[in-house]
């Protein structure tokens, strides 16, 4: 009987052929991320959504509509801080998503996942865009946050163990590359949508309806085809003139062995990992949300030459330090992005363990002197400092998937870095929690406000010293729960293993320009959108330096 053939969807039917070349997997994974990464960029609906109704003025709701009632009230607009909860929604669903179905996607393979997260993403968006014609913000919280942000999760880790596979001799640099993407998305999709918002505004719609309607649009193309063009390498393929064995030896943290993402949960270095990573990002996400109204409160008219704290400054004053502000905010963003690929690349020579050592001590020193350049009015101290610490927050998430698959093997990494994520949404709560009522506790007591974010620097630096503890203690994985080779070739299974490689084939000389020509179409194809989104966020960052 005639095998039936394998689903256009399926793992088997993208398996690599003979001369593939690896730098095509990188694009594919960018085209996803730069995508989802909008998630980050939300917030640019927020003002015009909280005046849907009013237009010009938003038509305040009365005290007795309480949160509840906000999600199919009609008559007066929603507040910001209960638009605020799509923000909330995105990550918790991201994190939860990614650990509850991390697993099938390592069986299923990344083309179906990035499929179901275009889906997911893009149509979640839809729903929303439904949700705010007919001013029902459940719709909007249902759509966009939770089966938008189940998307995110799915979308966010689908490349993950593929480009791992694909770059054993360069792990940090190939998550680096992806991740740096999602860094990415809000630089292209916050400037995109303001100028989508400001084309469809009219007397009678803010314009966020059909904005997200072609985002959706436009975010859909680009992700089917990111997701079409995965492909995974052969079960044995590894690149040319590399052997593991050399990594294994000058590295006693790399395994060459791979642990099953059902054992993960009961092995501690997981859990010293999961610290790790939510300290490293608690530390840094508060600070993100912050980062405007933390300058302007602390330095106040200093930021336009004039010696006067921000509570004596007049509405124009205030006005023109929060463009400085937003410069400095678009300034953090580019450090956050370009410190994802740096810091996961530099991860390569130092070692993971080592790169993470960088992060809480440098992390932590830098944090310590924040009190004192504010004191100080050292404004490019206090801005320097927080642009290195923002890069190390957006490198302890490229630099995670390659020490996972250092620690744990790179047969399930996709997975067990959907299960290590449940640390990202944790830290979502916890960073913003503390650094928000650390803030008003401050301001309740009668501080300053220029010193009111002396105390949360000294506790975020502490957080970060958990942070290394549990880095200190993370030590290479016991041998008794790595698998064996009956149970690797099992999970191996989905795989064509007459499509076994052990190194990148030859191509002949005919074919070797249409190969170039692909891989810079492609990388053309991801590059150019980011590279308009970082020159409008450098029109942003002149507002800072001027």
């Amino acid at each position: 009987m005639a095998l039936e053939k394998p689903g256009f969807l399926t793992k088997e039917r993208i398996v690599a052929r003979p001369g593939f070349n690896r730098w095509l997997a990188p694009p594919a994974a960018l085209a996803i991320h730069l995508c989802i990464g909008m998630a980050y960029g939300f917030s640019v609906f927020w003002l015009p959504l909280s005046k849907a109704i009013g237009i010009k003025e938003a038509i305040q709701c009365g005290p007795e509509v309480g949160f509840l009632q906000e999600l199919t009230v009609t008559h007066c607009d929603w507040k910001i801080s209960t638009l605020g909860w799509m923000y909330t929604l995105f990550f918790v669903f991201l994190g939860s998503s990614a650990a509850l179905w991390g697993g099938w996607l390592e069986k299923a393979g990344p083309r179906k996942a990035g499929v179901v997260s275009a889906f997911c993403w893009c149509g979640g968006m839809l729903f929303s865009a439904l949700g705010i014609y007919l001013h029902q913000f459940w719709m909007l919280l249902l759509g966009s946050g939770v089966i938008g942000g189940i998307g995110l999760g799915l979308g966010y880790i689908s490349p993950v163990s593929t480009l791992l596979k694909w770059f054993p001799d360069r792990r940090g640099m190939a998550t680096g590359m992806a991740i740096m993407g999602f860094g990415g998305g809000a630089m292209i999709g916050s400037p995109l949508a303001a100028e989508l918002i400001k084309f469809f505004a009219t007397d009678a719609d803010v314009g966020v309806m059909p904005t997200l309607v072609v985002l959706a649009s436009v975010y859909f193309v680009f992700m089917m085809a990111g997701a079409l063009s995965y492909r995974v390498p052969a079960a044995n393929w590894r690149p040319l003139h590399w052997q593991p064995s050399n990594a294994i030896k000058t590295n006693k943290m790399i395994t060459h062995s791979h642990v099953h993402v059902k054992d993960v949960f009961k092995i501690k270095q997981f859990w010293l990992l999961w610290g790790v990573l939510c300290m490293n990002v608690s530390a840094g996400i508060g600070i993100i949300g912050m980062s405007s109204p933390m300058l302007q409160e602390v330095f106040g008219g200093r930021l336009i030459g004039i010696d006067m704290p921000y509570s004596a400054l007049d509405k124009e004053q205030l006005a023109a330090i929060a463009a400085v502000a937003a410069g400095f905010t678009a300034l953090l963003s580019l450090f956050n992005i370009g410190g994802r690929f740096f810091w996961a690349s530099l991860s390569d020579k130092l070692g993971r363990k080592t790169t993470y050592m960088v992060f809480f001590i440098l992390g932590s020193l830098l944090y310590l002197s924040i009190p004192e350049s504010a004191n100080s009015g050292k404004i490019l101290f206090f801005v320097g400092a927080f642009c290195i610490i923002l890069s190390m927050y957006g490198g302890g998430f490229s630099t995670v998937p390659a020490y996972l698959a250092d620690l744990f093997g790179t047969e399930m990494v996709g997975a067990i870095h959907g299960r290590l994520l449940t640390a990202w949404a944790t830290a979502g709560i916890l960073g913003p929690v503390i650094v928000n009522y650390m803030r008003e506790y401050q301001l309740a007591i009668g501080i300053p406000r220029e010193q009111i974010y002396n105390q949360t620097m000294m506790v975020l630096a502490g957080m970060l010293m958990v942070g290394l503890l549990c880095n200190l203690l993370i030590r290479p994985v016991a041998d008794k729960w790595f698998m064996d080779d009956d149970k690797l070739a099992e999970e191996r299974s989905l795989v064509l293993e007459n499509t076994n490689a052990t190194g990148e084939d030859k191509v002949s000389p005919g074919a070797l320009p249409v190969r170039i020509l692909t891989v810079l179409l492609a990388w053309s194809a991801v590059l150019l959108p980011l590279a308009w989104g970082i020159y409008k966020t450098l029109l942003s960052v002149t507002k800072f330096f001027s």
